[in-house]
């Protein structure tokens, strides 16, 4: 299995409603985003994907959340967005981007600090 991993970075806001603690007052974060796709082959190239696409289709999917207020986007009515529902909305999304190609997104990890990140992998 071969895997090739993109990180880029998002800004946004949001309150977690209900978890007690500050948690629950409006605040921001610089997220951090990683996307791992995959799989068992090369193409005629020789390469497993272009990064750039992988790129391209993270960027189109985190500049609909930077610099947003994340609870009043239509994706996350009715949820939390946390750092979890993040990542698994990026992962729903770049399944969307990749169903014509011939990898398939294996994770995505979000980090809120440094010292804090979530894994979503696969529904």
């Amino acid at each position: 299995m071969y895997e090739v991993a993109i990180i880029k970075s998002f800004s946004a806001a949001h309150l977690l409603a209900e978890i007690g603690g500050k948690c629950e007052e409006l605040h921001g974060h610089n997220f951090k985003v990683e996307v791992a796709v995959g799989a068992g082959e090369l193409n005629e190239e020789g390469i497993l994907i272009d990064f750039r696409l992988v790129k391209k289709w993270l960027k189109e999917i985190l500049g609909r959340m930077d610099h947003q207020h994340l609870n009043d986007l239509p994706f996350f009515a009715g949820i939390n967005p946390s750092s979890e529902n993040i990542a698994r909305h990026v992962y729903r999304e770049m399944q969307k981007q990749a169903k014509d190609s011939d990898v398939k997104v294996l994770r995505v990890k979000v980090w809120e600090s440094e010292s804090a990140a979530v894994t979503y992998i696969g529904d």
